[in-house]
């Protein structure tokens, strides 16, 4: 079986990222909570991989922490979006053009009607601003996404023969839709949920960055760029390494799902 370039370099991007941050729960070259003023903004060194900041702190660190935290928000958020989102859709195709479905659609269109940014004002406003509360409101966001995308592929799928004939030999339409309706589709769930998980840590990112997501001393990427804006003429590297850690993450979980859309399309490999 041929891989696509796409899906090697995505998985292996995305995989040295998952390893780093799972290394940070054990390893760190210094604790990301300590604070030596004397030894800040030092440049990369044998010491300090990376410099420090301006607090003193060990900036290979704070990336390394950073990700942890990143990463595991925009996991945690897209897993609520894909627990909550995809029975909601396979509800609404079993039950289609009923009442049920109508209000599962326009629940959506109100959801979609507040970026996760708003979303997470709402929330914060309420309960404060933590790296909980960023992921319930990126978890929100990404229920309608679930929902819509699981709704439409399963449309297709009710009219199908081999459903007809599950209806006849008298199974229900939940007993239907978890054995017949989602192993069909969920191969396009992964390649959704790679896509959804990219645009989360873009928008923890975002959230961090503007102080509604992970707090002090709790590093994250967005955090990082927040704090190095005042800093970007003493040393830049401070926001050049976290934005190229973003950027980088993003490509390689795009790439992913671009690779796992071709390999899991049959239509695309019978092309091949």
């Amino acid at each position: 079986m041929k891989w696509s370039p796409s899906l090697v370099a995505g998985a292996v991007l995305s995989a040295a990222f998952l390893i780093l941050a799972g290394t940070s729960f054990f390893w760190s070259p210094f604790p990301v909570d300590e604070l030596n003023i004397a030894r800040k903004l030092q440049p990369p060194g044998p010491d300090h991989w990376l410099g420090t900041d301006h607090f003193g702190r060990d900036t290979a660190s704070m990336l390394l922490v950073g990700a942890r935290t990143s990463i595991g928000v925009a996991i945690l958020a897209v897993g609520i979006g894909m627990i909550v989102g995809v029975p909601l859709g396979l509800a609404a195709a079993a039950n289609h053009s009923s009442l049920f479905d109508e209000m599962i659609m326009r629940g959506n269109d109100l959801v979609f009607a507040f970026p996760a940014l708003v979303i997470a004002i709402l929330i914060t406003a309420v309960f404060g601003p933590s790296a909980v509360n960023a992921i319930l409101a990126i978890g929100i966001f990404n229920i309608p996404v679930f929902a819509r995308i699981t709704r439409g592929a399963s449309l297709s799928l009710w009219t199908l023969d081999y459903i007809l004939a599950a209806r006849v030999a008298g199974k229900r339409e939940f007993r239907i839709s978890v054995e017949h309706i989602l192993p069909n589709i969920a191969s396009l769930l992964v390649v959704q949920g790679t896509i959804q998980f990219s645009l989360g840590i873009l928008a923890e990112a975002g959230l961090s960055y503007v102080g509604l997501g992970a707090q002090p001393p709790t590093p994250s990427w967005g955090r990082m760029l927040a704090e190095a804006q005042t800093m970007i003429y003493l040393a830049p590297r401070l926001a050049i390494l976290p934005g190229m850690a973003i950027v980088m993450m993003v490509l390689g979980l795009n790439l992913l799902g671009d690779g796992l859309r071709d390999h899991l399309d049959p239509r695309i490999r019978r092309a091949r």
